[in-house]
């Protein structure tokens, strides 16, 4: 017998002063069975900083034809396509050739660091394509804060971060929580 998801739920307020971005977000989270609380977390992190009303999680781990994430426009043309982790070369090449703009989101790690250092010249030569890290500390603290139904506050101005997750408070500079990779 296969196992199936654990559902989740989010209620997410974000307020992004730098983007001008103001809106709530109801989501449903189906973890697979093979992700843990840090992955989904990362998901959903990745999400707020990117968040836009047609951004969606995807299939993800079910399926290799999308993304975790993907935002469409309203004639089905991908503008945003989000991995997690250390996507291979040709997940990389179809993510850039199918979207406007490819985002990677991975764990600041020994793992990610011997990925970066092999891929690196190869990914800087993609023009819509941005790495970014999260650090392990940001990681632990989040997938603490898991609970199957979660409502979280976000405030993001002047590259600062701040998450309300069920009155557990972490602050962050947008900066070290997400590092840019180039």
């Amino acid at each position: 017998m296969a196992l199936k998801a654990t559902i989740f739920k989010a209620d997410i307020s974000i307020s992004d002063m730098d983007r001008n971005y103001y809106n709530d977000h109801n989501l449903t989270i189906a973890r697979h069975p093979s992700e843990n609380d840090a992955r989904m977390m990362l998901r959903i992190l990745a999400f707020i900083v990117n968040a836009h009303e047609r951004l969606i999680f995807t299939k993800g781990l079910s399926d290799d034809d999308e993304p975790d994430l993907w935002q469409k426009s309203f004639s089905d043309e991908i503008e945003r396509w989000i991995e997690l982790g250390q996507p291979s070369e040709q997940r990389i090449k179809k993510g850039c050739n199918q979207s406007q703009q490819m985002m990677i989101y991975s764990y600041a790690d020994n793992s990610f660091d011997a990925w970066w250092k092999k891929e690196k010249t190869r990914l800087q030569s993609r023009k819509n394509l941005s790495v970014f890290t999260v650090p392990e500390v940001l990681s632990t603290t989040l997938a603490n804060a898991v609970q199957r139904s979660m409502q979280i506050q976000v405030t993001i101005q002047d590259g600062q971060i701040w998450l309300t997750i069920e009155g557990a408070d972490i602050t962050e500079s947008l900066e070290v929580a997400i590092e840019k990779h180039q």
